[in-house]
């Protein structure tokens, strides 16, 4: 007989073998034989008492892993067409993991709300856990409903409000919840599913009046299950805590360090300052202090606030309010780095040589005092020749030199070629009303890319000096694409007349090449659009595997512990390696750190959605007056049921039916990623320059209706079936479905041989 194998040996030959976990199999995986088994038995009821295993019928497993064979719900679309599904049976303790649908192409059309046995795989580094493969459908399940409610004779109406989600619900009189007409509502299906009129539908939840000011991102905030209310003991705690004195801290208040933050910043996190280094022998290098809010100080492992951090996992920002993962008693006034008040903080110094290579880092808790609360603009004027007053008095001594130090990381960027996206950020500007006033792309300022930079180096000397004390900690993972993504990336850029360089170990570099090629092109936004697409998504893990994206071999979260937990668990890391106090990392927690990884991983991933789908409902609201206008943009994605363009304006994305792309068949092809016509062989595909109507722009939902008017300057065919500026009122001609599928099957060997060509 074997040695019994340790509880972590036995977790994990259950995750690395997911279709077995029977006890026998685990016996024999190990060599455990005779009376042995009795010692296996207890030590497998032992995990499933901890919470580590969940036995179902005769089988161990990981119960936050899903089996490789689940039943799944279609619930809706990403942005780019894609299904997504969700598990009907999750036990983890985390966020419930996203499911993308891999359609085939003899699978049938699935809706929302029905019921499938799938096939999973799991994937890293991308914006889903598992993709999917369809076995067979296997019905519906009970759906759940946001929506406004209308108020009827006999009990009323539910209008969705998801854009996924097209069907009304029928609510009875008795099943309204005292709802009033107007009020949007949290529903669940009533009954089974009838084949003849609406759903039915009751109501289990009234969350007030759709369109007030506040309602847009309370929206996504419910949709997306974000806590944004604090528990009466977390709110307790933290009225409790009293600001952190001098003893056992480095006073650090003689450093004229400053803040440097957005115009609108309510809390202020990181605070830096640069100075010439008059070390021998490093003439022209430069010392950088960068000072982070000392959290950790106030949110001690195993406590009620830490226990919420943890389940939100970071701060949720919208454009009308922060959904934070700290109380204000803490975000916004304990540790935040207020202009002139004592602040404790841990903070590291660097020094750099001329070139910007690091040459070394020291890390030091102790108290700071900010000199100056600064704005980006004001920061950037002060250097254009503009300064304020105040500003004015700090050239000499704190804003010329840092910018001096940002002149070196510039050159050192430079060297190590970090991926150069060009992908410019929209601002959504709300009225104190909540009404849109503008859609903006913020400007890029030096100032910006100054914090930037040194963000990025502390977080670098985090990781490394962490490392190199063996201590446990938080990675910021970056994986580079897959084969598969860059083939498709190389397609792309081939068709624009640009090379992605094939056969040698990818860089960052080579990719650069290549957006650079692009740069002021007409394909510019495409090729940086289809790179962003490649690229995998960040993740946290408590391994190593370097940053892609940003050319770095090691890389942690250090800077920002009000707003993400993976910050404060690097704080706690630094803590404990320094011998600093007792509020470091505790056994526990470092035993944790894999579930506190894909955890946090997925609470970012939940807030990008919620965000992503508040700024389109916004959007959508924006251009809500001027439905019937023309609009240019450029296809952004394509899908079997149309294609969607990302409008130049505003950077809204809509989406052309594909019933309004033209008077033809077009047929669809994913490994190409597009529609061609099936008797004028018109092919639409990304990047394609366009001219749009907008048809339907819907606030509530933040769904936009567009109709193709010219593709690359050339007007589309009116009339017949497609539906666009002067389509046929009628009917489409019936068409035998034996002729259809031969049209069809045309078509594709058309798209077949022109994408080969």
């Amino acid at each position: 007989m074997n040695q019994m194998p340790s509880k972590a040996e036995i977790l994990q030959w259950i995750a690395d073998n997911p279709t077995l976990g029977a006890k026998r199999e685990i016996a024999k995986a190990f060599g455990i034989k005779g009376a042995a088994r009795i010692e296996l038995k207890r030590v497998l009821k032992e995990l499933e008492a901890e919470g580590h295993l969940e036995k179902r019928k005769k089988t161990y497993r990981d119960p936050d892993r899903l089996p490789p064979v689940s039943v799944l719900q279609i619930m809706g679309t990403t942005p780019d067409g894609e299904q997504l599904a969700k598990p009907l049976e999750w036990h983890g303790e985390g966020v419930e993991p996203v499911v993308l649908l891999i359609p085939r192409a003899a699978d049938p059309a699935l809706g929302q709300g029905e019921r499938i046995l799938a096939k999973l795989q799991q994937v890293k580094g991308e914006a889903h856990h598992y993709e999917a493969r369809l076995i067979r459908r296997i019905g519906h399940t009970p759906l759940k409903a946001l929506g406004i409610f209308r108020k009827g004779a006999e009990g009323g109406r539910i209008l969705p409000i998801d854009k996924g989600q097209a069907k009304e619900w029928q609510v009875e009189a008795a099943q309204t919840h005292g709802a009033q007409d107007g009020e949007l509502v949290e529903a669940e299906q009533a009954g089974p599913r009838g084949r003849m009129g609406l759903p039915r539908a009751r109501i289990t939840a009234r969350l007030g009046d759709p369109s007030g000011p506040r309602a847009v991102s309370l929206i996504a905030i419910h949709q997306h299950g974000i806590p944004d209310d604090f528990p009466p003991e977390v709110i307790a705690e933290a009225d409790k805590q009293k600001p952190a004195g001098l003893k056992g801290r480095e006073d650090l208040r003689h450093l004229p360090l400053v803040t440097i933050d957005p115009s609108d910043a309510r809390d202020h996190d990181d605070a830096c300052y640069a100075h010439p280094d008059d070390t021998p022998g490093n003439e022209g290098g430069h010392v950088i202090w960068v000072a982070i809010a000392d959290v950790a100080h106030y949110v001690t492992p195993g406590s009620a606030l830490d226990t919420e951090a943890r389940l939100r996992g970071n701060s949720s920002y919208f454009p009308d309010r922060v959904v934070p993962m700290l109380p204000d008693r803490l975000s916004g006034d304990l540790c935040s780095l207020h202009e002139g008040v004592p602040r404790a903080c841990i903070a590291v110094r660097m020094r750099i040589d001329e070139f910007g290579t690091k040459l070394d880092q020291s890390f030091h808790r102790g108290i700071m005092r900010s000199g100056a609360s600064l704005t980006y603009q004001e920061v950037q004027a002060a250097m254009d020749g503009q300064p304020s007053e105040r500003c004015a008095e700090m050239m000499d001594e704190v804003i010329r030199p840092l910018y001096a130090a940002y002149a070196a990381l510039k050159h050192a960027r430079g060297t190590r070629q970090p991926l150069d996206l060009d992908l410019p950020e929209r601002k959504v500007v709300l009225s104190e009303e909540g009404k849109v006033l503008s859609v903006n792309f913020t400007e890029r300022l030096d100032a910006h890319k100054l914090i930037e930079e040194f963000m990025v180096l502390a977080n670098v000397a985090a990781a490394e000096t962490l490392s190199a004390k063996k201590s446990p900690l938080l990675f910021r993972v970056h994986e580079e694409p897959s084969e598969e993504k860059l083939d498709a990336l190389r397609e792309v850029a081939e068709a624009a007349g640009l090379v992605l360089a094939k056969g040698q170990v990818l860089r960052t570099s080579h990719i650069n090449a290549l957006l650079h090629g692009a740069a002021g092109t007409d394909h510019a936004e495409q090729i940086n659009m289809s790179t962003l697409r490649a690229m995998t998504q960040a993740y946290y893990a408590p391994v190593n595997f370097g940053h892609f994206g940003l050319a770095l071999r090691s890389y942690a979260h250090f800077t920002s512990p009000i707003r993400r937990y993976a910050d404060l668990v690097v704080h706690r890391a630094l803590i404990s390696a320094h011998g600093w106090g007792k509020d470091g990392l505790t056994p526990d927690q470092i035993e944790a750190l894999d579930a506190t990884a894909k955890h946090i991983s997925d609470t970012e991933r939940r807030s990008m959605m919620a965000e992503r789908d508040t700024n389109d409902r916004y959007l959508a609201a924006f251009l809500s007056e001027r439905v019937g206008e023309e609009f240019t943009g450029r296809i952004s994605g394509v899908a079997k049921f149309g294609a969607f363009v990302r409008l130049d304006e505003t950077g809204a994305d809509g989406l052309i039916p594909v019933r309004n792309i033209g008077n033809e068949y077009f047929h669809f092809d994913a490994d190409s990623a597009t529609l061609m016509g099936s008797d004028s062989g018109r092919i639409i595909t990304l990047g394609q320059r366009v001219t749009v109507k907008l048809a339907e722009a819907l606030p509530v939902t933040g769904g936009i209706a567009l109709e193709l008017i010219t593709v690359e300057g050339k007007e589309m065919p009116e009339g017949g079936r497609g539906g666009g500026r002067g389509r046929s009122r009628g009917k489409p001609p019936k068409r035998k479905l034996g002729a259809a599928k031969k049209k069809a099957a045309k078509t594709g060997r058309k798209v077949e041989r022109k994408r080969r060509g």
